[in-house]
């Protein structure tokens, strides 16, 4: 839904190629479509999304009531538009300007993202439509899937720092997720509620599709483990990932796979069933460090 993410060349997709590996149809959408469902949302829906909202997540000080509302709208819309068009993922972007409503609603969709991104239809900004299919199948698999890209390297702790502010996996948060309001955002124009979490401390995986020079898709993993620490309190979610190995020399390994700077974050080690579904669609399989049981 949207358009492509101006310069953010690594990440953007041709629909019609993932029509031809994985046999799905991909509907564009418009923010129109959108737009138009939020139009139609009434203060009792709000007020009953509100209500969710409040009992799904802890609230920062931060949250301002009218940005709440807002997130809480969007939220109610965003339902209607999954379930007018049968959506079983979706990837958005819209860039906006001066606090238009498209720009609006862009900014208002964390909050109604990560409620369906939990409920098993995952969610991805920046028109990450290869990041959407991979949390796509990491949810299949019951790892949940987080969108995540790496956002600083601890060599004190010897560990990848790694989230994303947008939509988030709820189910897989390590405790109650937290609703931070931000004045700025990353990755997009606008203002609004965030969602903070880390992911549950334990096995996880990184996973992402790769697109190779001649367009063929690539499954790419790698196996770490969740730790205890400090993290960035900034409306993102942020989770410190041991990979066993430097963490300079893991991003140059992850890199020279071919990845985008987005991908999944899941739970548990699923290298090996990742490896298979790749050898049942007929897709190469990289893996980066050493696989574990």
């Amino acid at each position: 839904m949207g358009h492509l993410y101006p310069g953010m060349l690594d990440v953007s997709t041709d629909p019609l190629n993932v029509s031809a590996h994985f046999g799905s149809h991909v509907e564009v959408l418009e923010f129109d479509d959108l737009r138009e469902r939020v139009n139609a949302v009434t203060e009792a829906q709000v007020a009953q999304r509100v209500s969710l909202a409040e009992n799904v997540f802890l609230l920062d000080a931060s949250v301002n009531r009218d940005d709440l509302a807002w997130g809480a709208k969007v939220s109610v819309g965003l339902d209607q538009l999954v379930a007018d068009f049968d959506l079983d993922s979706l990837a958005y972007y819209h860039r906006g300007l001066a606090g238009e409503m498209h720009e609006r609603l862009g900014a208002g969709m964390i909050l109604g993202a990560s409620l369906l991104t939990a409920r098993g239809i995952p969610m991805a900004g920046e028109y990450e439509l290869r990041t959407s299919i991979a949390m796509l199948a990491a949810n299949a698999l019951g790892s949940g899937g987080s969108f995540t890209e790496i956002q600083a390297l601890n060599f004190t702790d010897n560990v990848v720092e790694m989230g994303h502010d947008g939509p988030a996996h709820l189910q897989i948060s390590a405790g109650q997720p937290l609703l931070r309001g931000l004045g700025v955002y990353h990755g997009k124009r606008g203002w609004g509620v965030s969602v903070e979490f880390d992911v549950q401390h334990g096995p996880v995986t990184a996973f992402g599709l790769g697109e190779e020079r001649d367009g063929s898709y690539t499954f790419i993993t790698s196996e770490g483990s969740v730790t205890d620490g400090p993290l960035l309190a900034i409306g993102n979610t942020t989770s410190r990932v041991d990979f066993g190995m430097d963490p300079g020399q893991w991003v140059d390994d992850w890199s020279t796979t071919g990845i985008g700077h987005h991908w999944a974050l899941c739970v548990g080690h699923r290298a090996q069933d990742l490896a298979a579904a790749a050898s049942l669609l007929g897709l190469e399989h990289k893996h980066v460090g050493r696989k574990r049981s």
